[in-house]
């Protein structure tokens, strides 16, 4: 499977979430990427238009990008969506087909990368967006015809590009 279009959650999937912390993610003392995240983003952006989909309420488009500048991925992203752009709230199915009509993609061009399997997975799902599950709790696996899991972010580029299977399970 290869996908123009690859969306990514915010929190979890490729920055780590402090739930307790009320303000914009910009404004903490400490942020931080997850696992993976810069070197996976590096290799899809040579193959795909990455864009991102939050349900992140206290945070503008401005201030997620100065969030993801402080961890060095913010030039990863070519689009922004979250609340406060959008005024729809993830996961629901009008929040992806907002994405979808800003994109002028079919959900057959876009593939949904997530941390929350309800939210991010199968909320897309539902509008016929293929997802991966970022599953780094436990060694869970849930795969359909519409999804598939992987347990690292270091394992999505040989999910998405059947060219790249040979990196599985190498370091990025």
């Amino acid at each position: 499977m290869s996908y123009p279009f690859v969306m990514f959650d915010w929190g979890d999937t490729i920055m780590k979430d402090e739930p307790a912390l009320k303000t914009p993610m910009y404004q903490w003392p400490n942020v931080e990427a997850i696992d993976g995240a810069e070197a996976a983003l590096s290799l899809i952006y040579s193959r795909s238009t990455i864009a991102m989909a939050t349900g992140a309420a206290q945070s503008d488009e401005p201030a997620i990008r100065k969030a993801l500048q402080r961890v060095n991925l913010e030039q990863y992203f070519r689009h922004i969506f979250c609340f406060k752009n959008t005024g729809l709230r993830k996961p629901s199915e009008g929040f992806y087909h907002y994405i979808l009509d800003k994109l002028k993609v079919s959900p057959a061009d876009i593939v949904m990368v997530g941390d929350h399997f309800e939210n991010d997975v199968l909320a897309a799902n539902r509008v016929g967006i293929a997802g991966i599950w970022l599953n780094r709790m436990d060694a869970e696996d849930r795969m359909s015809d519409l999804y598939r899991t992987i347990h690292s972010l270091r394992d999505l580029p040989a999910c998405l590009y059947a060219d790249l299977e040979h990196i599985k399970g190498t370091t990025l």
